[in-house]
């Protein structure tokens, strides 16, 4: 037995054999780079453009009445088919405006009757509308005799201004447990005073 033998093959054949494989494997693998290139351009997001501040008369500086309109609360919590009546007060509100990031802070009025919401309320105008998010913990009706039941919970306003100065949008909540589980939706609206 031969150990370490090979069956003879013409030098020159095996050479543009060897060279044409590899020139086809480095052709495949920039095929691949190239399309798994176009794939991650496609899939990458956009840089956000910058909100632009909003115009003089969309400006939240002063005092407004604003109110919520429980009465048309909707959602998939129970808490949505709870009866409640609207309920609003009167808020001064001040804008601040650093290059294109304006915020609005409600300065003085009433404070929430729920501990848990964060303090000082503020609204990022986002180039349509002014917009507050925020994590609390909703404080859930069981019924008449019973504690009510502490439950995390997001919720995040948008009011949008209208041509004769005022401001509607929604405040929407996410309740992530308990026995008020599920969303709340609810108009809000905006007036100055």
């Amino acid at each position: 037995m031969r150990v370490g033998l090979r069956t003879p093959v013409a030098h020159g054949a095996a050479t543009t054999a060897a060279a044409a494989v590899i020139m086809a494997k480095t052709a495949a693998a920039v095929v691949m780079v190239t399309a798994m290139t176009a794939a991650m351009v496609t899939v990458l997001p956009l840089p956000k453009a910058e909100a632009a501040p909003p115009p003089p008369q969309k400006v939240l500086n002063g005092r407004y009445q604003m109110v919520t309109y429980a009465s048309q609360k909707a959602g998939t919590s129970p808490a949505a088919r709870q009866r409640e009546g609207d309920f609003g007060a009167v808020f001064t509100l001040s804008t601040t405006c650093s290059g294109t990031r304006c915020v609005a802070t409600v300065v003085d009025g009433p404070a929430p009757g729920n501990p848990s919401i964060p303090l000082p309320i503020r609204y990022v105008w986002n180039g349509s509308d002014w917009t507050n998010s925020y994590d609390w913990l909703w404080d859930c009706f069981l019924g008449e005799g019973r504690s009510k039941q502490w439950a995390r919970a997001s919720s995040w306003t948008n009011y949008t201004p209208q041509a004769d100065g005022t401001l509607r949008g929604t405040w929407h909540t996410d309740i992530a447990d308990g026995a008020c589980r599920g969303s709340v939706v609810m108009p809000v609206a905006a007036a100055p005073v």
